[in-house]
Formats: C-alpha cells, structure tokens, sequence
C-alpha cells in the first residue's frame, strides 16, 4: 500500500507544481495572441472537470500550446512547444 501511495505523489506532485508556474491571463487575450502571433488554432479540447476546460492549440510550423480556461474567464498556460505532430484517427468498426 505504502508503495502505491509513493507512486501517486509521484506522478501527482510534477503537476501541481506547473500548475503553480502557470502563466495565466484572460483566454481573449492568449487566443488572439495564439492566433495572430503564432498563426496556431484550437485542435481539440475537453471539460477536465466542472469548472475547467482544457484546450489544445496548434500551427502549421508544428508550434502548440497547452492551456487550462478556468470558469472566470481566465485561461492558464499548462505547456508550449514545437514539433507538433498529429496523430492518426483510431480505427472503428470492423477495422479493430
């Protein structure tokens, strides 16, 4: 037991910390700056809970960005980078 309650804080503690770090400004204003300054638009994204939304944004030149828009309006940036690539769709059906 004791074991699996150090493999949690251990995947758990890396993520409050950035959580902490988070640069964090009214969503308008990173999403015009995403869209005009890095030419990135928003890929997908999905409720992390009742009270956030998680939002993927990316360019053409493979830039992303990672960010959490809490229901104050406020958006956090979770993580940024270069390199993005796209997966694939799964397959369905009789594909499986």
């Amino acid at each position: 037991m004791k074991a699996l309650q150090i493999a949690a804080l251990a995947v758990l503690l890396p993520c409050a910390a950035g959580a902490e770090n988070a640069r964090c400004l009214p969503r308008d204003v990173l999403v015009q700056t995403l869209e005009k300054k890095y030419s990135e638009t928003m890929q997908g994204g999905g409720l992390q809970n009742a009270q956030q939304l998680v939002e993927i944004w990316t360019s053409q030149s493979g830039s992303f960005t990672v960010f959490v828009t809490r229901a104050d309006g406020f958006a956090c940036i979770m993580a940024t980078g270069q390199n993005w690539q796209s997966a694939a769709p799964a397959p369905t059906g009789d594909a499986l």
